[in-house]
């Protein structure tokens, strides 16, 4: 039980500077517009998802953040010994936390839900 508590203390610190760091979509108008348009979302997993429908430019963008959570995802994983998805997965919980009212997000279902 100590090795796990442990364990999930450290990986609770590695994501801190993940969890209080800025959204990863801020300062790019693009994705700010597509998130309050309700285009674009947090999935569970720990990256953004296109709710419905958008342009290329949206989805691409989408893209490049996620290629870059990714990034984050596997050296927090690699440096406390984990799973990239566990990291992906604690990452969503907490981005999902952070949303707005109104933002959506893509619950353990598959669903989308608006928060």
């Amino acid at each position: 039980m100590t090795a796990l508590r442990t364990f999930l203390i450290s990986i609770s610190l590695a994501l801190a500077a993940f969890a209080f760091a800025p959204s990863a979509s801020a300062g790019d108008p693009v994705i700010d517009t597509a998130i309050a348009a309700g285009e674009v979302g947090e999935r569970i997993d720990g990256y953004l998802g296109v709710v419905g429908t958008a342009d290329a430019t949206v989805v691409r963008k989408v893209q490049d953040i996620n290629n870059r959570r990714r990034g984050v995802y596997e050296q927090t994983a690699k440096e406390n010994g984990t799973t990239v998805q566990i990291v992906a997965q604690l990452a969503g919980e907490k981005q999902i936390a952070k949303l707005e009212v109104g933002q959506f997000y893509m619950d353990e279902a598959g669903a989308w839900q608006r928060k």
